[in-house]
This record gives C-alpha cells, structure tokens and sequence, in this order.
C-alpha cells in the first residue's frame, strides 16, 4: 500500500481548499468555513491545516480586503499572522522583528475576538504565541487590564502558566485538542523538570472517554525521546519501553480509539493516530494492527521522523515496516 503524506489528509473538501489557496484563491476556503460554525472542532483544525497551505497569506490578505469583517477571514488573517510569528521563533530572527511579529499576530486575535467573540479559535492563537521566547507574564495593553495571559494554576500543586487563555478556549469547546497542545508546548518552552509531561498526564487524567486528550501524553514522551536521544546516543529502544509508556500508549488506546465507533474514526487527528501506533508498537503493547487499519495510506511524518532520524532509518521504511508487522499479528484485545 502506498503512503500518503498530505496535509489534508482524507479531508477532501480541505483539499480542494489548499488547492485553491496555491493558486491565490480563497472562496474554496471561505465556503468550507462556512460549514464549520458549531463544529469546534472540525473548524479548529481546518483552519490550522489552512495556515500552513496559506503560506505567505497573500489569499488570506485578498479575502479580508475583500469582506474586512467576515469574521472567518478575521480569523484566519490571526492564523496566519500567528504562524508567521511562530516561524519567525523558529528560525530564531532578531528579537525585536520577534516582538513586532508577535505584536502584530496579537492584535489580528484580538480583532477577530471583538468581531466574534464565541469562536475559540483566536484564543488558541493567543496559546500558541505565548509560547514564544518573551515576557509572557505581562497584561495585554489591547485587553480588560483583569485579563492577565499568564495566572496561577486552577488546581494545587500545578505551575503558573498561560491558564486563562486555556480556560477561555475551554468555555468554548471544552478539551479543545489544538489548546492544550499549545498548552503542553508552552510549558516545555517556558519551564522545565518534566512540567510538560505533568501538564499532560493532568489533561489525560481528566479527560472524557473518547477524548483525544489521552494521546497527549505521547506527544509528550516523543518530545522527551528527541531531547535524550535525538543525536542518536544509546538506550533509545528502551525508552519506549518503561511501565510509564506502556501505561499511557494501553490508556490512549482504551480511552480513545477503542471507544470511538469505527464510523468516526475517520474524523480522527492522523497525528494522534500516528502517534498511538508508533506508541503501540515500540512498547510492545496490543492494538497497533486495528490503528494502522484506522490510519490506511495517510501516514503523518511524526513521530516516525524523530524517532528514525536518531536510529539512522528511513521514516518511510519504518512505517512500513511496523505497519506490516502489526497488521500480520492476530488481532489482540483491543479493537
């Protein structure tokens, strides 16, 4: 079976709209957006998936001139205007074209919030930009001064963070996936001694059945795996093999996949589902065979990647390789 790395995944209308994005056209998009009002979660990700194929934003920029306050291309413009910013970290920029990027994303959020405020879309913005290398801790000179961007934890014996913008995601679309990976990555950038994997085996505990929640604990120990052996020093099998592992790759797949009805499991993150499989296999856990068959061909870069860089292997190879193996495996307990 051929793979497939796309990022529309089997998202077909998604696809139509990156392919007119590519060619600087934006009424696929909008059209598309318009079925997601209600739809939290499917808008969320859409629209993130739409910031990467928007590239420089020159559509997205088109659309907004066009309707200045359709509040999609409100928030879409805040989408791309955030990743901009985000990149612009990446590829570590001056500091003070950082703060002007992030200052510039910020206020496109904050419009999109006027124009629309139940939308939660332009507060995982805000989650994903206090991630940056700057002062989050301080009050936003465009917000009510009691809204601080940085507060005390919501539970004893959790750290300071970036709570109320989770929380503001969190009255909207309650386990919004997109925010608290924002969350997660926040903490891992901004504090340190396993925060991050604290904060998601906080959410995992305390998430629904069915939630995609339980997988955020496996993006957790892939970003642990890249710190310790990402430049391929030893000991990298046995990482995934410790009870810790075990527990949270059997969790995810009780809590999340095998309670989802297969009908809906093709409005599954791919991400998370690659991640539950890899999970799977390399802490030798039953399941794997049943996501891969829930995956098909649209295999997502991570984690295999990250993992497969550090072993010398081809990320593709090794997808096959374990896809193969699983699915030839007499299908264990789970389903």
């Amino acid at each position: 079976m051929p793979l497939i790395v796309d990022l529309a995944g089997r998202d077909d209308e998604l696809r139509e709209a990156l392919e007119d994005l590519r060619m600087n056209r934006w009424l696929a998009m909008r059209d598309m957006l318009l079925k997601t009002y209600g739809d939290w979660p499917l808008r969320t990700a859409r629209s993130q998936v739409m910031a990467v194929g928007a590239r420089d934003g020159a559509a997205v920029a088109a659309w907004l001139e066009e309707e200045p306050n359709n509040p999609d291309a409100l928030m879409m413009w805040a989408r791309v205007l955030t990743r901009r910013a985000v990149r612009a970290s990446r590829e570590r920029k001056d500091l003070e074209l950082l703060r002007r990027a992030a200052g510039v994303a910020r206020d496109a959020c904050w419009t999109a919030l006027w124009n629309w405020p139940e939308g939660p879309v332009p507060w995982v913005c805000l989650l994903d930009l206090a991630k940056l290398p700057l002062d989050a801790r301080h009050l936003d000179p465009h917000f009510a001064q009691r809204h601080r961007l940085w507060g005390q934890a919501p539970e004893m014996g959790l750290f300071p963070g970036p709570w109320p913008l989770l929380h503001e995601v969190d009255r909207r679309d309650p386990g919004n996936r997109e925010a608290y990976h924002r969350m997660r990555e926040c903490v891992d950038a901004h504090l340190s001694g396993g925060l991050a994997m604290d904060f998601a085996r906080w959410a995992a505990a305390r998430a629904p059945q069915g939630s995609a929640l339980h997988v955020l604990p496996l993006y957790a120990f892939a970003a642990e795996y890249r710190r310790r052996h990402g430049t391929g020093h030893g000991g990298a099998i046995a990482f995934w093999t410790t009870e810790q592992v075990r527990h949270y790759a059997r969790k995810a797949c009780d809590d999340w996949f095998c309670v989802t009805p297969a009908a809906a499991r093709s409005r599954l993150s791919l991400l998370d589902l690659n991640h539950l499989a890899y999970a799977l296999v390399a802490s030798g856990e039953a399941g794997a065979g049943g996501v891969f068959e829930a995956i098909g061909p649209y295999a997502t870069s991570a984690p295999w990647s990250q993992v497969s860089a550090s072993l010398g292997r081809d990320w593709q190879n090794e997808f096959r390789r374990m896809r193969d193996a699983s699915l030839r495996r007499p299908r264990g307990r789970r389903s």
